[in-house]
């Protein structure tokens, strides 16, 4: 069963595109949200993806509440972070649901498999962590997901993606 909660905040003192701008300026990786249940198969791109604790290893998601897949993929109750490789740049672009690709035809550009969850696992991604979502947070336009891993499947010769700047970076081996 999933935990949710909501939480309130006051009227910011930082303007929006002041923020925008300095997190432009903090790193993320670029990763492939995943998810497969009662509520279909899907997937977004996020860069809002951090370590909780590793006793559980559990991770933080962070998903737009406005996204039509919010409630998806909280009634799934379970998802996978594909971090992608630098090779992944194009990827990541379809799921980013710029291009209004279809979701069916968004997973048809690459290679697929599942672990614990049933959630898709990208092929070649550089790590993917295979999750059940344990608790969420609603917080302003976000909601926050506190996901325990139950999976992994990791190639640790392939390069990572970041973003940074508004741009995206190769990191790491060859």
């Amino acid at each position: 069963m999933v935990e949710i909660e909501t939480v309130a905040s006051d009227e910011p003192i930082v303007s929006t595109g002041a923020f925008r701008d300095g997190m432009s300026r903090l790193g993320s990786g670029v990763n492939i949200i995943t998810s497969n249940g009662a509520s279909g198969r899907l997937g977004f791109t996020a860069t809002a993806v951090c370590s909780v604790s590793d006793t559980p290893p559990s991770l933080l998601v962070c998903m737009n509440r406005s996204s039509l897949q919010n409630a998806p993929l909280k009634k799934n109750g379970v998802l996978c972070v594909n971090v992608l490789s630098a090779k992944q740049q194009a990827l990541s672009q379809v799921f980013s649901g710029a291009d209004k690709i279809a979701m069916n035809e968004r997973f048809r550009r690459a290679e697929w498999s599942t672990l614990a969850t049933g959630s898709p696992v990208l092929a070649d991604a550089c790590v993917a962590f295979d999750c059940g979502i344990v608790t969420v947070l609603e917080v302003n336009t976000h909601s926050l997901m506190i996901c325990e891993v139950l999976a992994i499947q990791e190639h640790p010769t392939v390069s990572s993606l970041i973003y940074f700047d508004r741009t995206y970076h190769p990191v790491g081996r060859g």
